[in-house]
């Protein structure tokens, strides 16, 4: 019988990577996940996907999973993300003022470091690897490092910087969809697996500046997203916001109308 394909995917605790997670284990893959402790002050999301592992494995589940420790490096980047005197924007996702959420060569740190344990562990194996992130289109705009030209140049750069690397797959099936999409396409991963769609993104969180309590203000670029992306999808966000659903859903459509407003454009015409 032939082995199930192994995969690496790279894990926040976001709602991106879970929905990966979800489909990749829905696959039948063995996967190997790998998060990182950049010193991001929403580290919560962390806690938030050690919630979802336990989930998992109450649920007969597994996965390996490591925690890379780079917590050091927030001293290091210019990001509202990291530095603790600098509030994160709030407004839609691709308002200008966004780009001060952006983690100078972040993903490529991850990516390099990720793609080095895949390629460990094919040739501890003999055997082909899937290098999977939950990247999409939504985050094209805003996040440089997010976009299909950066990964073909990154994995290039990895393949020929390396022996064996023919046996290491990008994997990124999210790319040309949105957060729509991978809502719908999680929850028939979800739904194949036998778990709870609420329980499993309840154990996320997508804002990058949540209050003390965990819970999500939905003003943040990355919090609209999300809120509008469930409003669309026709169900309740099962994460704690701050304010009741109807008015996070409320604020997050006027100032979707707003960035229209003032950019004649519509994200999806």
């Amino acid at each position: 019988m032939p082995q199930p394909k192994t995969a690496v995917v790279c894990l926040s605790g976001g709602m991106d990577s879970t929905a990966l997670l979800m489909r990749l284990l829905a696959e039948g893959r063995k996967v190997y996940g790998i998060s990182f402790d950049y010193g991001q002050k929403h580290r919560v999301e962390l806690d938030r996907l050690k919630l979802n592992l336990t989930y998992l494995k109450q649920n007969d589940i597994q996965l390996d999973w490591q925690l890379m420790d780079l917590s050091g490096l927030g001293k290091l980047l210019h990001s509202a993300l990291t530095d603790s005197n600098w509030t994160v924007p709030t407004g839609h996702y691709e308002q200008e003022n966004m780009k001060q959420t952006v983690v100078p060569n972040r993903n490529a740190i991850f990516a390099s470091i990720s793609y080095s344990y895949a390629l460990s562990l094919a040739i501890r194996k003999n055997a082909d690897v899937d290098f999977c992130l939950g990247v999409h289109s939504g985050d094209h705009a805003i996040y440089p490092d997010c976009r299909p030209e950066f990964y073909e140049a990154v994995f290039h750069a990895f393949k020929i910087g390396n022996w064996d690397s023919e046996k290491v797959h990008l994997h990124l099936p999210f790319l040309n969809g949105d957060k729509l999409s991978i809502l719908q396409d999680s929850a028939v991963a979800i739904e194949k697996l036998g778990l709870d769609f609420d329980q499993v993104f309840a154990n996320t969180i997508t804002s990058y500046q949540p209050d003390a309590k965990g819970r999500s203000h939905g003003l943040t670029g990355s919090d609209v997203e999300r809120v509008l992306a469930f409003h669309k999808f026709g169900v309740k966000d099962p994460i704690e916001y701050v304010k009741p659903w109807d008015e996070v859903v409320a604020q997050a459509l006027k100032l979707e109308r707003e960035f229209q407003q003032d950019t004649g454009y519509s994200k999806r015409d």
